[in-house]
Protein backbone atom coordinates (compact mmCIF):
# COMPACT_ATOMS: atom_id res chain seq x y z
CA UNK A 1 0.00 0.00 0.00
CA UNK A 2 2.89 2.24 0.74
CA UNK A 3 4.27 1.92 -1.98
CA UNK A 4 1.30 2.31 -4.80
CA UNK A 5 0.77 5.79 -2.27
CA UNK A 6 4.59 6.57 -3.21
CA UNK A 7 4.12 5.79 -6.83
CA UNK A 8 0.62 8.14 -7.03
CA UNK A 9 2.51 11.03 -5.41
CA UNK A 10 5.77 10.82 -8.49
CA UNK A 11 2.61 11.24 -10.97
CA UNK A 12 2.52 14.74 -10.55
CA UNK A 13 6.30 14.90 -10.81
CA UNK A 14 5.93 12.75 -14.19
CA UNK A 15 3.15 14.85 -15.56
CA UNK A 16 5.59 17.51 -15.46
CA UNK A 17 8.59 16.40 -16.67
CA UNK A 18 9.50 17.58 -20.02
CA UNK A 19 10.05 15.63 -22.81
CA UNK A 20 13.51 15.02 -25.08
CA UNK A 21 14.63 18.45 -26.13
CA UNK A 22 14.90 18.94 -29.66
CA UNK A 23 18.46 19.19 -30.95
CA UNK A 24 19.23 22.84 -31.78
CA UNK A 25 18.04 23.86 -35.38
CA UNK A 26 20.02 25.53 -38.06
CA UNK A 27 19.88 29.31 -37.30
CA UNK A 28 19.79 30.19 -40.64
CA UNK A 29 16.73 28.03 -41.36
CA UNK A 30 15.08 28.95 -38.09
CA UNK A 31 15.56 32.71 -38.76
CA UNK A 32 13.77 31.52 -42.02
CA UNK A 33 11.17 29.54 -40.66
CA UNK A 34 10.39 33.07 -38.18
CA UNK A 35 10.43 35.58 -41.14
CA UNK A 36 8.44 33.20 -43.44
CA UNK A 37 5.63 32.62 -40.72
CA UNK A 38 5.69 36.34 -40.01
CA UNK A 39 4.66 37.25 -43.38
CA UNK A 40 1.87 34.73 -43.60
CA UNK A 41 -1.52 35.70 -41.93
CA UNK A 42 -3.50 32.95 -39.05
CA UNK A 43 -6.58 31.71 -40.65
CA UNK A 44 -7.77 31.15 -36.96
CA UNK A 45 -7.15 34.40 -35.66
CA UNK A 46 -6.53 36.50 -38.48
CA UNK A 47 -5.84 39.34 -36.66
CA UNK A 48 -2.30 37.44 -36.02
CA UNK A 49 0.87 36.10 -38.04
CA UNK A 50 1.08 32.76 -37.67
CA UNK A 51 4.36 33.40 -35.88
CA UNK A 52 2.28 35.23 -33.05
CA UNK A 53 -0.75 32.43 -32.84
CA UNK A 54 -1.00 29.75 -31.04
CA UNK A 55 -3.73 28.01 -32.88
CA UNK A 56 -3.58 24.67 -33.70
CA UNK A 57 -3.57 25.35 -37.48
CA UNK A 58 -0.98 28.21 -36.63
CA UNK A 59 1.07 25.74 -35.32
CA UNK A 60 0.99 22.78 -38.37
CA UNK A 61 1.54 25.83 -40.91
CA UNK A 62 4.67 26.91 -38.62
CA UNK A 63 5.97 22.83 -39.13
CA UNK A 64 4.89 22.78 -43.22
CA UNK A 65 7.28 25.74 -43.11
CA UNK A 66 10.19 23.86 -41.26
CA UNK A 67 9.55 20.80 -43.08
CA UNK A 68 9.94 23.18 -46.94
CA UNK A 69 13.11 24.46 -45.61
CA UNK A 70 14.42 21.05 -44.79
CA UNK A 71 13.36 20.09 -48.56
CA UNK A 72 15.06 23.04 -49.79
CA UNK A 73 12.47 24.92 -51.40
CA UNK A 74 12.50 28.89 -51.54
CA UNK A 75 10.66 31.66 -49.20
CA UNK A 76 8.85 32.06 -52.87
CA UNK A 77 8.09 28.41 -53.53
CA UNK A 78 6.83 28.39 -49.96
CA UNK A 79 4.32 31.21 -49.85
CA UNK A 80 3.17 29.98 -53.12
CA UNK A 81 2.60 27.04 -51.84
CA UNK A 82 0.14 28.62 -49.11
CA UNK A 83 -1.22 31.00 -51.72
CA UNK A 84 -2.19 27.69 -53.53
CA UNK A 85 -3.64 26.36 -50.56
CA UNK A 86 -5.33 28.65 -48.23
CA UNK A 87 -5.84 32.02 -50.91
CA UNK A 88 -3.95 35.39 -51.24
CA UNK A 89 -5.78 36.23 -47.67
CA UNK A 90 -2.97 33.64 -45.92
CA UNK A 91 -0.41 36.85 -47.11
CA UNK A 92 -0.20 40.24 -44.84
CA UNK A 93 0.46 41.75 -48.11
CA UNK A 94 -1.57 40.41 -51.04
CA UNK A 95 -0.44 40.66 -54.32
CA UNK A 96 -2.50 43.61 -56.14
CA UNK A 97 -4.57 41.99 -58.50
CA UNK A 98 -8.49 42.58 -59.69
CA UNK A 99 -9.81 40.35 -57.14
CA UNK A 100 -7.68 42.58 -54.36
CA UNK A 101 -7.92 45.68 -55.97
CA UNK A 102 -10.66 46.62 -53.07
CA UNK A 103 -8.51 45.76 -50.36
CA UNK A 104 -5.79 47.66 -51.63
CA UNK A 105 -7.86 50.83 -52.58
CA UNK A 106 -10.79 50.84 -50.52
CA UNK A 107 -9.18 52.49 -47.29
CA UNK A 108 -8.09 55.35 -49.24
CA UNK A 109 -10.94 55.73 -51.25
CA UNK A 110 -13.72 55.73 -47.91
CA UNK A 111 -10.79 58.15 -46.77
CA UNK A 112 -11.67 60.97 -49.78
CA UNK A 113 -15.21 60.25 -49.52
CA UNK A 114 -15.28 60.80 -45.87
CA UNK A 115 -13.26 63.92 -47.01
CA UNK A 116 -15.52 64.85 -49.56
CA UNK A 117 -19.14 64.52 -47.18
CA UNK A 118 -17.46 66.38 -44.86
CA UNK A 119 -16.45 69.44 -46.54
CA UNK A 120 -20.01 69.48 -48.52
CA UNK A 121 -21.72 69.40 -45.03
CA UNK A 122 -19.91 72.49 -43.90
CA UNK A 123 -19.98 74.39 -46.77
CA UNK A 124 -24.08 73.58 -46.81
CA UNK A 125 -24.32 74.80 -42.86
CA UNK A 126 -22.15 77.77 -43.77
CA UNK A 127 -24.55 78.87 -46.67
CA UNK A 128 -27.30 78.35 -44.54
CA UNK A 129 -26.09 80.55 -41.53
CA UNK A 130 -25.13 83.07 -44.15
CA UNK A 131 -28.41 83.27 -45.94
CA UNK A 132 -30.72 83.29 -42.67
CA UNK A 133 -29.58 85.80 -40.33
CA UNK A 134 -31.71 85.81 -36.96
CA UNK A 135 -34.57 87.56 -36.32
CA UNK A 136 -35.36 90.02 -34.21
CA UNK A 137 -37.20 87.91 -31.29
CA UNK A 138 -33.87 85.37 -31.49
CA UNK A 139 -31.53 87.80 -31.17
CA UNK A 140 -32.81 88.85 -27.78
CA UNK A 141 -33.51 85.26 -26.54
CA UNK A 142 -29.35 85.14 -27.23
CA UNK A 143 -29.07 88.18 -25.54
CA UNK A 144 -31.06 87.35 -22.36
CA UNK A 145 -29.40 83.88 -22.85
CA UNK A 146 -25.80 85.84 -22.25
CA UNK A 147 -26.83 88.03 -19.54
CA UNK A 148 -28.14 84.82 -17.79
CA UNK A 149 -24.89 83.50 -18.19
CA UNK A 150 -22.85 86.04 -16.95
CA UNK A 151 -25.31 86.98 -14.03
CA UNK A 152 -24.88 83.43 -13.03
CA UNK A 153 -21.30 83.36 -13.05
CA UNK A 154 -20.56 85.99 -11.07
Amino acid sequence: MKRVLALLALVPAFALAQGPQPLPEDPVANKRAVHLAEQLRCLVCQNQSIAESNAELAVDLRRQIREQIAQGKTDAEIADYMVQRYGDFVLYRPPVKAITLLLWFGPPLLLVIGIGVLVGFVRRRRERIAQRPLTEEERREAERLLQDAESGQR
